[in-house]
């Protein structure tokens, strides 16, 4: 920490927080419509309790992290972007590997025989 401004570093640490809150908030908008069709039995009643306990922790993590990269990017930290767009990356893989991030049951297109 700078000790010759301490303004500008409470600045800059209060704009990461609030990139963080906001970037975990776009996570949670993004999961709701698929969280809650999956939580309260979108495809013939079934729930599917992985929407909430695997695809919000990686939507989150993955919008504030990805927050993060950009207001790193945008300050001119390159590792620290680098870094974090890597850990955007592997919760992508994370939450494709392992489904949670497709859509429900019900959004999906089950062709002619439904």
């Amino acid at each position: 920490m700078d000790t010759d401004h301490p303004r500008r570093d409470a600045l800059t640490g209060t704009v990461g927080c609030l990139a963080a809150v906001l970037g975990a908030l776009a996570g949670v908008a993004i999961w709701f419509p698929y969280g809650r069709r999956g939580l309260l039995g979108a495809f013939e009643g079934e729930t599917n309790p992985a929407v909430l306990w695997l695809g919000l922790p990686v939507l989150v993590l993955g919008g504030t992290a990805l927050a993060l990269t950009v207001l790193a990017a945008v300050r001119g930290r390159r590792r620290a972007a680098l870094g974090l767009l890597a850990a955007v990356a592997a919760l992508a893989a994370f939450g494709y590997g392992f489904d949670v991030l497709a859509a429900p049951a019900a959004l999906r297109d089950c062709g002619s025989p439904c």
